[in-house]
Formats: C-alpha cells, sequence, structure tokens
C-alpha cells in the first residue's frame, strides 16, 4: 500500500472522533489514520466496527496528559499531520471536578504542540496541526448576534475555560514556533455514536424508559446544532484547504431553545414508539438551573461557506429524526454503553503490560 500521509486522530474513539475516522479511513485510502484514544466513559471502539479491519487504520490506547508516550508515538509514526479531538467536554463533570479538564485539554493539548514541534522543526512543508475546539469559549449571546471568529473569547466554565486555554496555546506555537496550526469552533453536535450524558441520546434513553426528562430552568437556554458528519465533511475540508493560522466557525444554522428542542424530540418519539401523542412530553421535569449556564450560542459560518464551499446538508427536524431512528434500531449499543460493560472488556483487554 502506498500511503501518502500519515495522519493521527486524536479521540477517535469518541463521538465526533469516530464520524470523522470512518469518513478518512473510506475516503483515503491512500492515508495511515492512526486512531489514539484513551477509551475513557466516553471512549467506544463499537462506534468503528464497520472499519476496524481496514488496511489504512490502526488503534493506539493511550492518554494524551502522559507526555513521554506522546512523544515516542511521534517518534514511531512521524505524522503528517494531527487532527486533536481528544477531551473532556461535559459542562457539568468540569463543574464537579475542574482539574481533570485542566489536564486533558490543557496538558495534554500541550504535550501534543511539543511533540509536533520536535518531529517537525527540520520540515514543516504539507505538515498541519488542526485543533477542534467549540463554540462555548465566546461565552454567552444575547438574544441577537452571532459568534464569528474574531468574537472575543468570554469562556463561562471549567470546560470552556480548559478549552479557551487550548485554543490560545495552538496560536502561540504558530506565532512562536511556527507551528503551522489551524483552529475551527463548532456548535453543538447531535447524531448517532453519542455518548447518553449528553442532551439529545439521554432524552432519547429516557423516553424509551419513561425516565424523567430533568430541563434546566425554564429550557429558554438557545442552542445551535449541528450534525455531526456535517460536522466532519467540514473538518475534512479545512484539513485539507483551510489557510494556516485561520479559525473556522462551524455552525447548523438551527436554533433552537431547549424546551423546543425537547417537545420535538417527544413528539417524534410518540411516532416512532406508537404512543399517543403528547405522552413524552408528561414527563418533561423542570430543575434548578446549572451555574453558569450561557442563555444562547449561533455561529455565523460564513467564512466556512464563502472560502471552502461548506454547508450543513440537513435541517434539524430531518436530522432530528435520523438520529432518533439510529438509537431506537441499535438499542444495543445503548443498553451496552448505558450498562457500562463495554469498560470492563477494555479493562481485561487493554492490561498495562
Amino acid at each position: 500500500m502506498n500511503i501518502k500521509k500519515t495522519i493521527l486522530i486524536t479521540g477517535g474513539a469518541g463521538f465526533i472522533g469516530s464520524h470523522l475516522v470512518r469518513l478518512f479511513v473510506n475516503k483515503y485510502p491512500d492515508y495511515k489514520i492512526i486512531n489514539l484514544d484513551k477509551l475513557t466513559y466516553a471512549g467506544n471502539l463499537a462506534n468503528l466496527k464497520d472499519i476496524e479491519n481496514k488496511a489504512n487504520y490502526e488503534f493506539v490506547k493511550g492518554d494524551i496528559v502522559d507526555a513521554d508516550f506522546i512523544h515516542d508515538l511521534f517518534c514511531k509514526y512521524e505524522f503528517d499531520g494531527v487532527i486533536h479531538l481528544a477531551a473532556e467536554s461535559h459542562v457539568d463533570r468540569s463543574i464537579t471536578n475542574p482539574t481533570e479538564f485542566i489536564f486533558t485539554n490543557i496538558v495534554g493539548t500541550t504535550n501534543l504542540l511539543n511533540a509536533a514541534k520536535f518531529i517537525w522543526k527540520d520540515n514543516k512543508d504539507g505538515k498541519l496541526f488542526y485543533h477542534v475546539s467549540t463554540d462555548e469559549v465566546y461565552g454567552s449571546l444575547g438574544e441577537t448576534g452571532f459568534f464569528v471568529e474574531t468574537t472575543s473569547y468570554d469562556p463561562r466554565s471549567p470546560y470552556s475555560a480548559s478549552k479557551a486555554s487550548s485554543d490560545h496555546l495552538v496560536r502561540a506555537y504558530y506565532h512562536t514556533f511556527n507551528l503551522p496550526v489551524v483552529i475551527s469552533n463548532c456548535s453543538n453536535n447531535y447524531g448517532s455514536f453519542q455518548f447518553p450524558e449528553k442532551l439529545i441520546p439521554l432524552f432519547i434513553n429516557n423516553i424509551k424508559q419513561n425516565k424523567p426528562l430533568p430541563v434546566y430552568g425554564k429550557g429558554e437556554n438557545i442552542r445551535d446544532w449541528l450534525y455531526v458528519e456535517d460536522h466532519a465533511i467540514a473538518i475534512d475540508l479545512i484539513y485539507h484547504n483551510g489557510k494556516i493560522g485561520d479559525t473556522y466557525n462551524i455552525g447548523g444554522h438551527n436554533e433552537w431553545t431547549n424546551i423546543d428542542l425537547i417537545k420535538v424530540m417527544c413528539k417524534e418519539m410518540d411516532k416512532k414508539l406508537g404512543r399517543e401523542s403528547g405522552t413524552s412530553e408528561k414527563l418533561i421535569t423542570y430543575v434548578k438551573d446549572r451555574a453558569g449556564h450561557d442563555l444562547r450560542y449561533a455561529i455565523d459560518s460564513t467564512k466556512l461557506q464563502e472560502e471552502l464551499g461548506w454547508k450543513p446538508s440537513l435541517q434539524f427536524e430531518e436530522g432530528i429524526e435520523k438520529t432518533i431512528a439510529w438509537y431506537l434500531e441499535n438499542e444495543d449499543w445503548l443498553n451496552n454503553v448505558t450498562s457500562g460493560q463495554y469498560q470492563k472488556y477494555y479493562k481485561e483487554q487493554y492490561v498495562k503490560r
């Protein structure tokens, strides 16, 4: 096999990462894709069963916080590119345990930057460090306006603060060490293979089991929703055609208040499950609002559309219908993830030698 590029994708067993790994492995048979994942609670190799035996794919279990391990990995494979998605990403968990987010999102990113700087010091041609970030680094919007690439950072949670810090470090390595980098900031993703701590798969699972649907405050917080496969396509475009040193915002152009989103899901679930209309809405339970809960996120993707020709392929109603259908058709995957059995398997399978 004639390999043109060897690309490291971190966090490739996670939700967004697994979609990106699948896209690159299938679309670029002459690329060697190395998937690095720690296989924490949100990393699941079952997400990649369909490509695990492909000749141009390899999985490596490891932690980006381990600087020596990362250095050795870069020396072994001499990566031409890095697409860095590995991160602690759940806001509620960051409020409970901020330190874990500092180590993974800041120290881990720095380890990757240092390894890339060392390996590419003599030849940066054709190399790229692509850092995948979030719109939450920009803080909160009022009822109007959009985040653009030049919006000032104003993170409000330990999660978004740790991602903002990693963004700044990536830019610092570009300016200080001339490391070829690009950054993208995306809105909320949804779709298949998402760990059910996140709103959409959590509520699908709860509705199916007739469990309460906990809604923060009055459910008035607004989010822009991006179908995960559209996000993967945008990353592909930016990796291959984006301008070195630039930032690109990726949004779904699908703004929904949380309560309206949940009601759409309830209606679709009632239809899919053959329940009387309005049954699932009775499960909605309002709970105390989350600390530092941003009111509204909304991304302007004009730069990405005009420079690289990207646009979302799905509107939310179509995307959520496809997403709900996937979770209902893949009960084994959902049950396995929620039971934690897959983590027991990984502990047995990937013991330290």
